[in-house]
Parts: structure tokens; C-alpha cells; sequence
């Protein structure tokens, strides 16, 4: 198969993702185990959905904010897995110039709503163990709303103009992406317009809206192990850290990944452009495949209700 040429005499009309640009020979290998995770992420997510909307002892506030969770999980898969998987099944590298700059709003917004749904969990815990007799009254049906328009509102405007400083930029010539994502920096470097307001923004707006979320959390557990620490009875103390034992599990692991996919970009000139990809693959289906096994292996009243839930499909 001939190269894609870097270079148009026309106006960029499609990129095309050529993934990891120094492993084309054996790239096309990765399908599977990428296609495993998929499925596993996708029917984990769906299983749990399901198992909460059809078990009535599920329908509370905290199962609520966990669906939350993985639908924003399944759509973060949609948006990216199914395109690598065709680049590695069926080499269809082209992507249209709107849906490349679709797919970067799609993660520039629902990776924050990820976080902030992480944030408003850890608040969830935090007035459960620190505020039991007051948990009733403050973590309704009616919170879990409000809190979730305010999901949408904070991280469908605030990352908006990444994407549109990116579309305001020329594409005269290149249109070769050296990535399996339309990440907004790798379009970016291929304009022929300076950028640097387009870099800027996205560093901001990302560590002001992750950041935010990371430090509430950081203060939520904090309250926690001081409410832990005031229990006499030593099983009362791992009954309250056990209630957010899973929450805690899933929060490491999110902010763990992330944590490595930010300074691997900061050390970009030190660390190889193929594993820099493949982390940012691998961010956008690890934790959607872990969180509902995580979920459901250590959450008692979610495991019985995926049993019930298998028992009247058979």
C-alpha cells in the first residue's frame, strides 16, 4: 500500500490517523486485545445499566451517580474505539474534517464530566460516613438532578473552544495525524496558522477543571479518614472506609492514568510518540472496562442484583 501523502495542493477536506507511525508493519496485531477490552467495557457498563434500571433495591442516589458514570464511560468508547479498531482491521485511516473535530469535543467534554461525576461521588461518601443521620435529607433524587445539569453545563461550555480555535485554524497542506485519535494537539500542529492561544487554552481549561475536581476530592477523603480516625469501634472504622473502598479504587485508578498521559506529553522529547499513543488509547478504555467490575465485585447489593438479573435470563 502506497503512503499517505503529508502534503495538498488543495484546502484539507480529511485527515487521516496513521496511529503509531514507527510500527506500521505490526500495529494491526494490537486488534485484539483492544477488541476484547472493548467488548469487556462496553458489556460490563451495559450489564450494570441494566442490573440498576431493572432492580428497585438499586434505585438510589449512589447507583444513580454510578450510571452516570458509566454512561460517560460508553460514550468516551464510541467515540474512540471503533475507529481504531477499523484502522487496524480494515485500514480505514480517513476521517472527515467534521468528524475528527467532533470526536476531539466529544473527549475534551466528557473526560472532565468524568471527573466531575468522580468529584460529586466523593461528596456522596463524604456526607454518608461524616454525616450519616443527614445523608437522606441532602443526597436525593432531586441532588443527583441538579447535580447532573450542572455536569453537562460546567464541561459541555468550558472545553467548547478547544475545538473551535482548532477549526478557526488553516489546514493547508498536511493532513496526516501521527495519532489513533483526534487529539487537539496533534490536529493542531498539522495548520499552517500559530496555535500557541489553542495550547494555552486547552492547559488551562484542563487543569482548572480537573484540577478543581481532583482537589475536592483530595479534601472529601481527607474529612473522611479524620471521621474514620473518631471511631472507637474498630469494625464500625472498616465498615465506613469499606462503603468507599470501591469509589476510592476507581479514583486512584482514573487519576493514576491520566496522571501518566500528562507527563508523558510534558516529556514528550524523552518518551517515544508510539507510547504516547497507546496511552491515550488505553486511557479511553482501561478505566471504562474497570469500573463496573470493580463496581460489582466489591459492591454487595449490586452483585445480587447482576445475579437476579442472570437468573431470569435463563
Amino acid at each position: 500500500m502506497a503512503s499517505p501523502s503529508n502534503y495538498s495542493s488543495a484546502p484539507v477536506s480529511e485527515f487521516l490517523l496513521i496511529c503509531f507511525p514507527n510500527y506500521q508493519s505490526w500495529q494491526h496485531w494490537l486488534y485484539l486485545p483492544l477488541s476484547l477490552l472493548f467488548l469487556l467495557a462496553m458489556g460490563a457498563n451495559a450489564t450494570l445499566l441494566i442490573t440498576i434500571r431493572l432492580e428497585a433495591s438499586l434505585h438510589e442516589p449512589m447507583y444513580y451517580l454510578l450510571s452516570i458514570l458509566s454512561l460517560l464511560d460508553m460514550v468516551l468508547c464510541l467515540t474512540v474505539i471503533p475507529k481504531v479498531l477499523a484502522i487496524f482491521w480494515f485500514d480505514l485511516r480517513a476521517i472527515s474534517f467534521f468528524a475528527c473535530f467532533l470526536q476531539m469535543y466529544i473527549m475534551d467534554c466528557f473526560l472532565p464530566m468524568e471527573s466531575c461525576t468522580f468529584m460529586i461521588m466523593a461528596y456522596d461518601r463524604y456526607v454518608a460516613i461524616c454525616h450519616p443521620l443527614r445523608y437522606p435529607s441532602i443526597i436525593t433524587n432531586q441532588f443527583v438532578a441538579k447535580t447532573s445539569v450542572f455536569i453537562v453545563i460546567r464541561n459541555a461550555f468550558l472545553p467548547a473552544p478547544i475545538p473551535i480555535l482548532s477549526v478557526w485554524l488553516c489546514y493547508c497542506g498536511k493532513n496526516v495525524i501521527e495519532n489513533c485519535i483526534c487529539a487537539n494537539l496533534s490536529v493542531s500542529r498539522l495548520s499552517c496558522d500559530n496555535f500557541t492561544l489553542n495550547r494555552i487554552y486547552q492547559f488551562v481549561a484542563g487543569w482548572t477543571l480537573l484540577g478543581s475536581d481532583f482537589v475536592l476530592i483530595f479534601i472529601s477523603y481527607i474529612f473522611i479518614l479524620r471521621a474514620v480516625l473518631k471511631f472507637k469501634a474498630e469494625r464500625a472504622a472498616v465498615k465506613a472506609l469499606s462503603t468507599c473502598g470501591s469509589h476510592f479504587i476507581l479514583i486512584l485508578f482514573f487519576s493514576t492514568i491520566l496522571l501518566v498521559v500528562v507527563l508523558t506529553n510534558v516529556a514528550r522529547k524523552k518518551v517515544p510518540m508510539d507510547i504516547l499513543i497507546l496511552l491515550n488509547v488505553l486511557h479511553h478504555l482501561i478505566p471504562p472496562a474497570s469500573n463496573p467490575i470493580v463496581y460489582g465485585v466489591r459492591t454487595k447489593e449490586i452483585k445480587q442484583g447482576i445475579q437476579k438479573l442472570l437468573r431470569r435470563g435463563m
